[in-house]
């Protein structure tokens, strides 16, 4: 046998007698890991989508941004949901607004 027969009967009187502090015990780490991974990884992920959205809201006309696929361009257009960027002279590109990583200081679209 692996476990002895006295050790066996005893566990169960053990884990009874701990009751609810056991299993609040138990818990603690789980509960811990959660607070941990929330202000860790959560709340700076969720901080950095307002901030991004904020930023897509705020475009206009005359704005010069960096997109996501590295396109640097004017935005002459604006839609519900796209924008068209002025990446050259007489050249335009429709984008998405969420493709937009940076908006960039004036003058550095040339």
């Amino acid at each position: 046998m692996l476990i002895s027969s006295a050790f066996a009967q005893t566990a169960p009187a053990a884990a009874a007698e701990g009751g609810l502090m056991g299993s609040l015990t138990g818990m603690l780490p789980l509960v811990l890991m959660f607070v941990v991974l929330y202000f860790i990884m959560i709340r700076p992920q969720m901080k950095r989508q307002k901030e991004h959205k904020a930023m897509i809201e705020a475009l206009a006309k005359g704005d010069e941004v960096a997109t996501a696929g590295g396109l640097l361009g004017r935005v002459t257009r604006l839609g519900e949901g796209t924008m068209h960027l002025e990446i050259a002279n007489g050249v335009e590109v429709q984008v998405q607004r969420s493709a937009v990583t940076q908006v960039l200081p004036k003058g550095t679209v040339k």
